[in-house]
């Protein structure tokens, strides 16, 4: 199964600035597909994490943390609708944060920042490794993103739901299917 790369903190605000399409050419023999401007690739060809882990650092121009995993853990995520009976407004943004590693003991759940009056933040959910949550299109709320690390104890990076939708996508039209049916 395919392996999904998850850069934290890139091109956001001119800080750690890399070009996508770039790295994703230097990965053409992992067959490697980038998704947006954030970091994100999916990579169809088999490769040990420590080696994809090896090449991106030999690749990129600065030190970042790389969160990976794998994609049929994205399928599964999917296929659950975590966002089943949440609601869809223009207003709201539906996130997955990804962490670097299981939390040991996740707090309580739902959360939402701040803890009272109207909230900007709601985390609704823990599977496995991915938060799952909203937050309002306002500046505010996106500064509370920042305290995910140290709620569940491990570097997390986030990619909004549109961005998740697109990773399976893009799994599920691995280049490595047509091939086998030729």
């Amino acid at each position: 199964m395919a392996l999904v790369v998850l850069l934290r903190g890139v091109n956001v605000g001119g800080y750690k600035t890399f070009r996508p399409s770039t790295l994703v050419a230097e990965l053409k023999h992992l067959d490697a597909v980038n998704i947006g401007a954030a970091g994100t690739f999916v990579i169809h060809r088999p490769i040990s994490q420590a080696q994809l882990r090896a090449e991106l650092a030999r690749l990129m121009p600065f030190q970042t943390e790389v969160i990976i995993c794998q994609g049929s853990e994205i399928l599964r995520l999917m296929a659950d609708n975590p966002f089943a009976g949440q609601p869809e407004r223009s207003d709201i943004v539906r996130f997955v944060s990804t962490l670097s590693k299981r939390p040991g003991a996740p707090p309580a759940l739902p959360i939402t920042f701040p803890p009272n009056g109207q909230w900007l933040l709601k985390i609704l959910a823990l599977d496995n490794r991915f938060v799952i949550g909203m937050y309002r299109r306002e500046m505010k709320a996106v500064s509370y993103l920042g305290k995910l690390d140290s709620l569940f104890g491990a570097p997390a990076t986030t990619r909004n739901w549109n961005t998740i939708t697109a990773i399976a996508k893009v799994l599920g039209n691995d280049p490595r299917k047509d091939r086998k049916k030729h």
